[in-house]
């Protein structure tokens, strides 16, 4: 069967939505998570993964969307959920690996992999909110304008963007509203790059 690439993203949230909630998502949830503007859109994804026999749905009731076994089944993976990351001040790095959250397989690339959940809100233009949890690739250097991972003097992890900038390192909100770290680079270490964000709802 073949799904384009933002079929299979619907895929992809709604099962993520369910391992964390367990629950099917609705059409403003869905709409939300993905950015879409319509949940229009959304129906229109739906209907054509419906025509397909990837889901099945009853119109007539919320939160019935589910995904058909053979289409989900081995597409999940479990990483480590290595506590808590700043979106804000950095907080004290904290590790724990004694959770673990499922990921859709397809979200992750080569190499080592975990999940941190996010305290604060300096990332929001980046659509990652407070109580989120975010994919990170496990790397020590990034990209210019990449969101990453960064420990301050071995003590403090934050989320933001990179920027160097003349031996020191911008690590820039994605916020209006908040203000750049600027640390010296030789006091910043790169812990890894977020790759992808999961989103909880209660």
């Amino acid at each position: 069967m073949t799904l384009t690439k933002k079929q299979r993203r619907m895929i992809d949230y709604i099962s993520s939505f369910q391992e964390l909630n367990r629950y099917s998502p609705s059409y403003e949830e869905i709409a939300e998570g993905l950015g879409y503007r319509s949940k229009g859109t959304v129906h229109k994804h739906l209907k054509n993964l419906l025509d397909k026999g990837v889901i099945t749905k009853e119109w007539n009731k919320s939160r019935t969307v589910e995904i058909v076994p053979e289409v989900s089944e081995g597409k999940s993976i479990s990483l480590p959920l290595l506590g808590l990351v700043a979106a804000g001040q950095p907080i004290e790095a904290i590790e724990d690996s004694s959770e673990t959250v499922s990921v859709p397989e397809d979200m992750i690339g080569f190499g080592s992999h975990y999940v941190l959940k996010v305290r604060g809100n300096s990332m929001i233009d980046e659509q990652i909110r407070d109580g989120d949890y975010v994919i990170v690739e496990e790397r020590s250097a990034a990209e210019v304008g990449e969101t990453v991972v960064a420990l301050i003097g071995n003590e403090e992890a934050t989320i933001k963007k990179y920027y160097p900038e003349n031996g020191k390192i911008r690590l820039q909100p994605a916020n209006d509203k908040m203000l750049p770290l600027i640390i010296p680079a030789n006091n910043v270490q790169i812990q890894g790059v977020v790759i992808g964000i999961l989103r909880k709802y209660n």
